[in-house]
């Protein structure tokens, strides 16, 4: 068995792509259950990326001075607040509704579900991570000040993005095949 920990996986393991080969991604939006549960779920998972993309060009932007630091400021909270509550929510739901029920229809892939769960672990604590990096930052007084914080934070933020984006990716893979293969939503 190999490591599966989200840190140190690169694809989805493949013990766990069985379905995914007889649905594969690029022909999901032509099936027919596609424009529901699995189109949501895609979008949400396009939100996340388009905000921590944001928060990545933000953070460059005060850093070389092209952004002022009052404007990243409300950015920050606005834009960093959001995608922390909404990941918050979205993981509560996949955890206690979705991925059991997933899990019980294709019982052969149950552990990969179980990962994903992990995942959610993981990444509470870069939640986490990030609040405090966050808060950091806008605790600073003076334009500096603020720009050096945004430099310390800026690896954190880095590193959180790489990582959701392996957990939103591998979790696509999983996830929507059997949303497909069994018209779940």
């Amino acid at each position: 068995m190999t490591d599966d920990t989200l840190s140190n996986r690169t694809a989805l393991p493949d013990e766990f792509r069985l379905i995914l080969r007889d649905l594969p991604r690029e022909g999901w939006p032509a099936h027919p259950g596609f424009n529901g549960l699995a189109a949501f779920w895609l979008d949400r998972h396009l939100a996340f990326r388009r905000v921590l993309s944001h928060l990545e060009t933000d953070a460059h932007a005060l850093i070389d001075r092209r952004i002022d630091p009052d404007e990243h400021a409300r950015r920050l909270v606005r834009l960093g607040s959001g995608l922390l509550n909404d990941l918050i929510g979205h993981h509560q739901i996949e955890d206690e509704a979705y991925f059991p029920e997933l899990a019980a229809l294709e019982p052969g892939i149950a552990r990969g579900f179980e990962m994903l769960d992990r995942d959610h672990h993981a990444l509470h604590e870069l939640i986490d991570s990030f609040a405090a990096g966050a808060n950091t930052v806008l605790r600073q007084e003076g334009e500096a000040a603020r720009r050096e914080a945004m430099a310390r934070f800026l690896p954190d933020l880095t590193r959180f993005s790489r990582l959701l984006d392996r957990h939103l990716e591998d979790e696509e893979d999983l996830v929507l095949p059997v949303v497909l293969k069994h018209r779940v939503g």
